[in-house]
């Protein structure tokens, strides 16, 4: 029989289902570990303490960055501490563009967890399908924001513009990778504003999700890799602070968009899908059934945005600057726009904080004003921070292999855990 020793092995930063940031310290019995040790930090930007340097509302772009994956609720849980500081709601339009970007995030982090997910345990043709809906979403980012990723779309009382009436289109002369009819396919759903591009693309997405479960769900192997591995029982999973699809997959029916509703969220009809064994296997069931809640919530966004036009911001211009061409022609819109981008604003002294049910859990921003136009202290909660203190537990007992498939059921970016 050879023998087997104790050893320490390092596991990232630079392994690829390690995603370059993660260093894990295992302590090996053989193939099995009996201890897990994260080291992070790799990627800390000091975001908190940046924020304490900038007015609030040069703050928010610095929030994409934190889980760029999903950048506008972020965004979200940073807007509307602000706003409760400052006591201002933003319109009902406002609240429902909120709530369609919100989705469309949950679908664009969801895609990219399965993608990352899939590839890190082998299965190769997932990652190409999820990419290729991800850049129908990310062309929405673009039409909105002008950003594909970091759109600092969302603004204190509302959001930066109303959606636009057009999509941009795909060149019609042609190129040297796509035909001409390959590029008037493309350009099919283009015709119309963004909602239409929108609405067309909910039609299509179930049809999308389909072809990932008929590639996973059933799939042996796929099952092998994921049940019974890092298990979690209901009540553990609330005592180590789990929050999003790691407790829903634990089977606590827990989403603040339905237990604290925010946006429009209480006008919208969605169920909260809920796991049973608390495995990687039931985590991702709960995020595929994420995806398709999301495309009904965007389709009943899309219909109520068609019916009912009106402001997208607030009109108190100490919040909101006025439009370019209210500022080029009068003396009182320049001042404004002047001082608010210069200055900022000064929200009452006092403390808020406010959380929104971001993609991997409950993202929120706790704000201390001492009366300035910037924040006296930020700390901002992240949903990652606690699942990946959690691998520890979650990977004892189980083999070298099985940390691969613990690390993308966590689904973790290192931004939100960093800071």
């Amino acid at each position: 029989m050879p023998e087997i020793r104790n050893y320490t092995l390092n596991f990232g930063p630079q392994h690829p289902a390690a995603h370059g940031v993660l260093r894990l310290v295992l302590e090996m019995n053989g193939e099995v570990i009996e201890r897990a040790d994260p080291h992070v930090g790799l990627l800390h930007r000091g975001t908190e303490k940046l924020a304490e340097y900038k007015p609030y509302n040069q703050t928010i772009g610095y929030m994409d960055r934190l889980d760029y994956v999903s950048m506008m609720c972020n965004e979200h849980g940073y807007v509307l501490a602000i706003e409760k500081l400052l006591g201002v709601e933003p319109p009902e339009r406002a609240e429902y563009i909120r709530t369609l970007f919100d989705e469309i995030t949950r679908i664009l982090n969801h895609l990219m967890w399965l993608a990352a997910h899939a590839i890190d345990i082998g299965a190769m043709s997932v990652f190409i399908y999820c990419f290729r809906e991800r850049e129908d979403l990310l062309d929405c980012y673009e039409a909105v924001s002008g950003a594909r990723m970091h759109a600092t779309y969302y603004r204190p009382g509302g959001v930066h513009r109303d959606l636009p009436d057009r999509m941009p289109r795909y060149d019609e002369s042609g190129s040297k990778w796509h035909s001409k009819r390959a590029i008037a396919k493309r350009n099919s759903a283009r015709e119309g504003s963004l909602l239409d591009f929108i609405e067309d693309f909910t039609e299509r997405f179930t049809g999308h999700v389909d072809e990932y479960e008929t590639l996973l769900t059933d799939n042996r192997i796929w099952k092998q890799r994921t049940v019974d591995i890092g298990v979690v029982s209901p009540e553990r999973a609330l005592q180590l602070g789990f929050t999003g699809p790691m407790l829903r997959g634990s089977g606590v029916e827990w989403d603040l968009r339905k237990k604290q509703p925010y946006a429009a969220y209480h006008k919208v009809d969605f169920d909260i899908p809920v796991g049973v064994n608390g495995d990687c296997y039931d985590r991702y069931l709960v995020r595929m059934e994420e995806m398709r809640q999301s495309n009904g919530i965007i389709r009943q966004c899309v219909a109520w945005l068609r019916a009912n036009p009106g402001p997208v911001s607030i009109e108190d211009h100490k919040i909101v600057p006025p439009s370019r061409t209210a500022m080029k022609e009068d003396m009182e819109a320049l001042i404004h726009h002047f001082k608010l981008f210069t200055e900022g604003y000064c929200p009452p002294p006092g403390e808020v904080y406010a959380a929104v049910e971001a993609p991997k859990g409950e993202f929120g921003c706790y704000i201390v004003s001492d009366g300035a136009n910037k924040p006296y202290r930020l700390k901002i909660r992240p949903p990652g921070f606690p699942h990946l203190a959690a691998i520890d537990e979650m990977s004892r007992g189980h083999m070298l292999s099985d940390v691969v498939a613990i690390i993308g059921t966590l689904d973790v970016v290192f931004g939100e855990v960093d800071r």
